[in-house]
């Protein structure tokens, strides 16, 4: 049965940081363009802040529809779903704003989670509305490992390997709006 709460209380904060994934929705404003969900799960990427605001470490990855998303309406939904005995999914509504890696408060924002070569902002989220709902239809499932590719990917690239791969891959989103473009140009030495 749903239920929706006043806050992210000691309860809901305990199940949210006991799950290893969660999934994060997003959509373009007005009625054209792509509603994108991206799933997250890097061991200690989200936070509790407190019993309205949350927040996770976005890492380079082959898109960045969130960032868009986010930068041009802020509408943004966190799901979180239990895979073991006990059936569960909350979901937290809100408004999200990036804090991009070259952000004046990006530093305070990063130190709350390990540091990560693949990171590029902190997604910020004022939580505006807390649902729970049964998640009965669910399968169980066991965690085997964390997957541990990106990460290390990244670090191979080194960091100007990072920023050309931002460049190449984040820079719109796939309905051209403006996503992670960041990263100064590269002023050739001499």
């Amino acid at each position: 049965m749903g239920k929706v709460h006043e806050e992210i209380d000691d309860r809901l904060r305990a199940f949210i940081e006991a799950q290893q994934v969660f999934f994060v929705g997003t959509a373009p404003a007005g009625p054209e363009g792509h509603v994108n969900v991206s799933p997250k799960g890097l061991v200690d990427t989200f936070r509790v802040v407190d019993e309205h605001t949350v927040a996770y470490l976005d890492l380079t990855a082959s898109g960045a529809e969130t960032i868009a998303h986010l930068r041009e309406n802020g509408r943004i939904v966190v799901m979180f779903c239990s895979f073991d005995r006990s059936p569960n999914v909350v979901r937290l509504h809100g408004r999200g704003r990036v804090v991009g890696l070259y952000d004046d408060e990006y530093a305070d924002w990063a130190a709350r989670f390990p540091e990560n070569p693949a990171a590029r902002a902190v997604v910020v989220v004022d939580v505006t509305r807390v649902a729970s709902s049964c998640g009965y239809a669910l399968p169980l499932l066991e965690p085997v490992s964390e997957r541990d590719i990106l990460t290390p990917n990244m670090a191979r690239r080194g960091p100007e390997g990072v920023v050309e791969y931002r460049r190449n891959k984040n820079r719109v989103s796939i309905d051209g709006l403006r996503a992670f473009d960041d990263d100064p140009a590269v002023v050739p030495p001499g």
